[in-house]
């Protein structure tokens, strides 16, 4: 956060004080010490002004000017400012450097000032904190990601956590209660765009460590803003309920999180609250558990890069509005965990799936629907304008022709209970808000509403008659134009208006003298001489001028008072606008899934809560895209057929061909050949399934995951102290203490960053617990050739390898699982790939061939002794390849642009020749 207190070298600043400074100074001075540790907007005119260190910030962060504005205690006053009409941009700057800001505005009319006394100064006011988690612009916001404000809670030491988290844009308000070991996960979940936390909670170790390495701004709040009881008390008063139970049994910690939110939203807001959902509960158990490291190896959200649109969510999003992609995005980041709650979501994209016209029509509307839930938050915090009113209108016009597409369409099937339920909520009516919004706004509204021609004529009577008395002025001011040039007969004589004079007469400094003759003077009166022009003003030209100021001015109000009666009616319909734009969205999901599956030839999975995971010709949604845009070939598909060993678990594995189902698989193969991709593949898989989405599979059977890891890759945590080994060992004890029958999890090369035999004993180990403990659905892959001799003592494990094929003492990696167990790495032959030098992997290849007619400690030190480890020797030149010498020198004695077609055909002939 950023504070005035500071100077921006690092050295303590004497904190200014306000006295012998101007009223509009002293007026800065009081604001800024209400609002410490923000930069404070304050509104000058038609900018916002910032001075001493909040200046020096701003201008060092925007690349702006930093310049002077008087003096105060004896120094100049640093100061810059930004134009009002573009502070959206610059707010989007200052917030993503980590800043917050206080917004003041003014309160009322320099006019209105004045009237109160020469010296009264502009009443301000702070209106606004703008801080990470209360943005509502569209500018400053993702239009497909929610910015979710986070709150964290927990009453006593002993209890149980609790989350509370809204996002003021959509208006979502969710709560849970999580165990400690959970915290990390969720915030990996919701990646919130600010974290509120107690002071006193922030002070244990254990929970700063974890909210600290999540990297998300965070606010500490005293610890009395957490007080369950107040916060009960706060909830009630808001959603206007007597008690909360109609909303769900929440924990004490859940209540003190969801108060202390919505305290901190009223404080930014000063008091101004955003149409809110009541809280919905969530209840563990409800979606499949993704940790945050699982979510980053198997990049749900986002690549290896960082970058959002190399993740899963970015290649299969065929959403068309800003609501449906932050409805995926909510599905794929929380899949369900209910078996019967997914297979309902599967029927739906199943109906659309298979009418592709209504599917087709459906999407067309939506592509023209806006975003309705962030244009109704602005408008309930007061500060929209005329395009959000348009943007309900236009929605809920959107909302009655995608439900009469869906409703009209004549199907062999109807439409499925979800889809239509969404349905029968647009058919109905909104009360008559979208008829007036229709009949009362222009096509085309302004941005803001002072801007005026936001009223559609017709609309209003009276206020059609003060715009027309307005605008026919131009006629009146054209006439009196003509006839002054035809009295002075000064024909380049015009009429003109600027803000200072407001109507004038202009006229060349060569035909001044015609207007202030004696018999032109008692007509013109000279208002302004210029170094090329004369100005002037009649009687009659004011009269004018004031009556065209009054109906300009009666023409504002006017619309001003159809505008706030346009957003009344908005506000007091904000429940039932905002359930229709989530209908939409969950439409629009829905019938991208059906794209999604219909354009890349995916399937719909058996979704149960039997304990199999049984994957026909599976493939990597990302990969395979990624290939089919570089054009490189196809992705090789692969099965699976995994069976938890759950106690009493009825029914049949699927037909598992050559395979073995198992509850553990031992994938070995050498590195390059697809283990990784093929691990990430069946996680992705049961992801996508559980999310309600078709798969990239021939046929798929899955039993309902409840918990998913995935540790995969090598990185350290070098902040917190940790190696690469002490990373991957943290990770898989988690998975070990943590992972349940219905579990799945892809282990890949456990043990590797540590001795050999420390790490074989450490693979041995785990593969042991997840068989015999842990019994769920199992992806283990190594290099450790040995733990494939588990398959003959463990009943529920079995081997597959990777294929590949030799050719001249290179590697083909075909990227096909198969049942078996690989007998070498084909290390060497990956490193030639990579371009070692030929030197080194000839070395190697000796090295290894030594160390293969061995075994022991005792080999491997007589090995050392042995070998010329560091004996320079040249590289030996590359073996010649005679054949393709003779080519190269057949080739190089052609001369194509002197030989006829025949002459060429003979010639590939003889080539052809020479390679026999």
């Amino acid at each position: 956060m950023t504070g005035g207190d500071n100077a921006p070298n690092g050295k303590r600043r004497t904190k200014p004080a306000a006295q012998g400074a101007t009223p509009a100074m002293a007026r800065w001075f009081e604001l800024k010490a209400a609002n410490p540790g923000h930069l404070l907007f304050y509104r000058m005119g038609d900018f916002y002004e910032l001075f001493f260190d909040d200046a020096e910030v701003a201008a060092r962060t925007l690349g702006i000017a930093l310049t002077k504005r008087g003096r105060h205690a004896g120094e100049d006053i640093p100061m810059c400012g930004v134009p009002v009409h573009a502070a959206e941009e610059y707010l989007h700057k200052l917030i993503a450097a980590g800043h917050r800001v206080a917004v003041c505005e003014q309160m009322e009319d320099p006019a209105a000032a004045k009237k109160r006394g020469a010296k009264a100064t502009i009443r301000r006011e702070v209106v606004r904190l703008v801080t990470p988690g209360t943005l509502t612009e569209d500018t400053l916001l993702e239009a497909a990601r929610n910015n979710y404000l986070l709150a964290i809670a927990r009453v006593r030491a002993d209890d149980d956590m609790a989350l509370a988290w809204a996002d003021m844009s959509t208006g979502e308000f969710h709560t849970r209660r999580i165990a400690p070991d959970e915290l990390a996960t969720q915030l990996a979940r919701l990646e919130p765009g600010e974290v509120l936390i107690a002071d006193t909670l922030l002070a244990e170790e254990a929970i700063a460590k974890v909210v600290k390495a999540a990297g998300r701004p965070l606010t500490p709040l005293p610890a009395a803003r957490f007080d369950s009881a107040a916060a009960q008390r706060r909830l009630r008063e808001h959603f206007e309920v007597a008690a909360l139970d109609a909303f769900g049994a929440f924990a004490r910690a859940e209540l003190a999180a969801a108060g202390a939110l919505l305290d901190y939203i009223a404080l930014t807001q000063m008091g101004a609250l955003p149409a809110l959902k009541p809280p919905r509960r969530e209840t563990p158990g409800e979606h499949m558990h993704i940790g945050a490291a699982t979510r980053a190896a198997l990049e749900i959200t986002r690549g290896q890069s960082g970058s959002r649109r190399h993740g899963l969510l970015a290649v299969i999003d065929e959403t068309v509005t800003a609501g449906g992609g932050r409805e995926l995005a909510r599905r794929i980041t929380a899949p369900l965990a209910d078996a019967a709650a997914i297979n309902a979501r599967l029927d739906a994209a199943a109906w659309l799936l298979a009418e592709e016209m209504p599917r087709a029509e459906l999407r067309g509307l939506l592509r023209g629907a806006p975003d309705m839930e962030r244009a109704l938050s602005r408008l309930t915090l007061g500060r929209g304008g005329p395009r959000d009113l348009a943007a309900i209108r236009d929605g809920l016009k959107a909302a009655m022709a995608v439900a009469g597409v869906v409703s009209g369409h004549r199907a062999p099937a109807p439409a499925p209970a979800l889809l239509a339920d969404d349905v029968a909520l647009l058919e109905t009516p909104c009360a008559d808000v979208a008829q007036r919004l229709e009949r009362a706004l222009a096509d085309d509204p302004p941005l803001l509403a002072r801007d005026g021609g936001l009223v559609r004529e017709g609309f209003s009577p009276p206020l059609d008659e003060q715009r027309a008395l307005r605008d026919e002025t131009r006629q009146v001011i054209a006439g009196l134009q003509a006839k002054y040039a035809e009295m002075t007969g000064v024909k380049s004589l015009k009429v003109r208006h600027n803000n200072v004079l407001g109507y004038f007469i202009e006229v060349g400094a060569a035909h001044a003298d015609k207007l202030t003759s004696e018999e032109m003077k008692a007509t013109f009166i000279h208002r302004q001489t210029m170094a090329n022009a004369m100005r002037f003003t009649t009687v009659e030209l004011s009269e004018l001028e004031d009556r065209i100021a009054a109906a300009a001015g009666r023409a504002q109000a006017l619309e001003m008072e159809i505008f706030n009666e346009l957003c009344a009616l908005v506000t007091a319909h904000a429940a039932a606008i905002a359930d229709r734009a989530r209908a939409l969205a969950r439409l629009d999901v829905t019938a991208a899934l059906a794209e999604l599956a219909a354009r890349r030839g995916w399937v719909r999975p058996v979704v149960d809560d039997s304990p199999f995971f049984a994957i026909i010709g599976g493939r990597h949604p990302v990969v395979e895209q990624a290939l089919a845009q570089s054009r490189e070939g196809a992705f090789v598909a692969n099965d699976c057929h995994l069976v938890a060993r759950i106690d009493g678990a009825a029914g049949a594995p699927p037909d598992a061909g050559a395979f073995t189902p198992a509850a553990v698989w031992l994938v070995t193969g050498p590195n390059m050949a697809g283990k990784s991709t093929y691990l990430r593949q069946n996680a992705l898989i049961a992801v996508l399934a559980q999310a309600g989405s078709f798969v990239p599979a021939q046929r798929a059977h899955i039993g309902v995951v409840d918990r998913l890891f995935a540790r995969v890759g090598a990185s350290d945590d070098l902040a917190r102290g940790r190696s690469t080994f002490m990373v991957e060992m943290v990770e898989t004890a988690a998975i070990l203490h943590q992972a349940t029958p219905r579990s799945l999890v892809i282990l890949d090369e456990i043990g590797r960053g540590t001795a050999t035999h420390d790490g074989l004993a450490i693979a041995f180990a785990a593969v042991e617990h997840l068989h015999e403990v842990n019994r769920c659905r199992t992806l283990f892959a190594t290099h450790y050739h040995e733990l494939t001799a588990l398959a003959e003592r463990l009943e529920s494990l079995a081997n597959v390898t990777m294929k590949v094929r030799e050719w001249k003492g290179d590697v083909v990696f075909l990227h096909e699982v198969a049942p078996g167990r690989a007998d070498r790495s084909y290390g060497i032959q990956v490193a030639k790939l990579a371009g070692l030098p030929q030197a080194v992997t000839a070395r190697a290849e000796q090295v290894l061939a030594q160390l293969e007619e061995g075994a022991g400690q005792q080999r491997r030190e007589m090995l050392i002794d042995d070998l010329p480890l560091f004996a320079a020797e040249a590289p030996p030149p590359p073996p010649v390849d005679e054949e393709a010498a003779r080519l190269r020198a057949a080739v190089q004695e052609l001369h194509p642009d002197e030989m006829t077609p025949k002459q060429a055909l003979e010639a590939i002939y003889a080539l052809k020749a020479l390679l026999k």
